[in-house]
């Protein structure tokens, strides 16, 4: 499928997964050329590139027997330092020290993933991995594909819901991801799916290539770049784009808007009313402009509609928070439509109604008082209402919140929540519950 353009990088090969051989005898075989590779990705991105001589030693019968013995430990503050000095009586220091580092890894990584106890992780790709959840509503977008790529690939979050229904060469320039992408893939199960290649994507030949997934690193040895650079650069994804491959591009959930080419689907993602990204869909695979996609128990995605503007008003009965997804992709007028609500002001992205707004892209609120902001009137207003407890939120805004509740000292029996903003360009205050 693949192949390095003239003088490009030597690892641009296919390292198949589809025999029955263990996980750790399928990584031996990256390992060998990763050391090749893993020199020139220290020349190439200016710093030294991690050893991957902890995954060997974490795959030894030893480091499987002491990840199992760490397994149930609880690696807290009171505890961690007394487990590990007893591990080491047992273990060599350095493999204790990998085996630690990876069960706290696993453990933050148990809301990404289900199988996240027995797989492999670095901090920097559990952060940008995409989580199960995500990677399967990713996949569901190549449904018509029964052949891929997963570009940046990383330890292999998109790899493994891409894998489950077609063939995917994943391509990776760190050598250790690489690895672990493979070790991954064969926790859940989709190893035969998948061939693995350690090589800096833009020195491969796309000339077969019809579709493709990529997650262009967000981060260098600096820290995290600026929202809507990558490296890649998005640049490079759209000329790639352009040469007739099927396309999608996993970005920043702050990316500029103005960057999204022509005909290409904006899509911001949540996950449980928290951004996560924002995934770009070349031409080939757009079906809308702009898109806001929530992921939970169930997937719900709201889509631009032409519903035409709708009214600005003071606050009803009720009042609608919408979904961040929502806000960033700006589809509050299409959501206000339909659950036939209107706005509160024209640059704030609050909707309201007289009748609650049952939907999953916001949380309805009933408006027990609505004033125009003083802190001596809300105050009087929380102790008629009896509100003890309060959770402040604000949108468009400049109180200090925290000021703010340092300085209610409330007393009631009852919890609200305070909702700071503007209404007809003017501070307000609500009292919602």
């Amino acid at each position: 499928m693949l192949a390095t353009e003239a003088g490009g990088n030597p690892l641009g090969r296919a390292t198949g997964c589809r025999d029955v051989e263990s996980a750790a005898a399928r990584c031996s075989r990256l390992h060998a050329a990763n050391v090749a590779a893993e020199a020139r990705t220290k020349s190439a991105v200016g710093f030294i590139a991690m050893s991957d001589t902890w995954i060997d030693a974490l795959l030894s019968p030893s480091g499987q027997a002491l990840l199992a013995d760490l397994a149930p430990e609880a690696l807290d503050a009171k505890t961690e330092l007394s487990v590990i000095s007893r591990l080491r009586a047992k273990y060599p220091a350095e493999l204790v020290s990998a085996a630690v580092t990876q069960i706290k890894l696993r453990r933050r990584a148990r809301d990404k993933f289900t199988h996240a106890d027995r797989m492999y992780f670095t901090a920097p790709g559990l952060e940008q991995a995409s989580s199960e959840r995500m990677a399967d509503h990713h996949a569901r977008r190549f449904a018509s594909f029964d052949r891929m790529m997963d570009l940046c690939s990383g330890i292999g979050g998109d790899l493994v819901g891409l894998a489950r229904d077609r063939r995917v060469t994943a391509a990776d320039f760190d050598p250790i991801h690489s690895r672990l992408g493979v070790l991954n893939a064969e926790v859940n199960g989709v190893a035969p799916n998948v061939d693995a290649v350690c090589a800096d994507v833009r020195e491969l030949n796309y000339g077969d290539v019809t579709a493709a997934f990529i997650d262009p690193a967000r981060r260098s040895s600096e820290g995290r770049m600026r929202a809507g650079e990558s490296e890649p650069p998005l640049e490079w994804c759209f000329a790639l784009a352009s040469r007739g491959v099927a396309l999608g591009i996993k970005a920043s959930p702050a990316l500029p808007v103005d960057v999204v080419p022509e005909g290409w689907e904006l899509e911001f993602v949540s996950e449980r009313r928290e951004l996560k990204a924002s995934v770009l869909w070349s031409p080939d695979i757009a079906t809308h402009r702009r898109r806001a996609t929530l992921l939970g128990d169930a997937v719900h995605t709201l889509v631009e509609e032409d519903a035409g503007a709708i009214a600005v008003k003071p606050p009803g009965a009720f009042l609608l928070d919408p979904d961040p997804a929502v806000t960033r992709a700006g589809l509050v007028e299409t959501l206000g439509a339909r659950v036939d609500a209107w706005k509160i002001d024209e640059q704030v992205a609050f909707l309201s109604a007289d009748h609650s707004m049952e939907t999953p892209f916001g949380r309805s609120m009933k408006v027990e008082a609505s004033i125009p902001w003083s802190l001596n009137r809300l105050k009087e207003s929380l102790r008629s209402l009896d509100v003890g407890t309060v959770d402040i939120r604000k949108r468009g805004s400049a109180v200090d919140v925290d000021a703010i509740q340092r300085r209610l000292k409330l007393s009631g029996t009852r919890q609200a929540t305070v909702v700071l903003t503007r209404v007809a360009d003017q501070p307000w205050a609500m009292v919602c519950t």
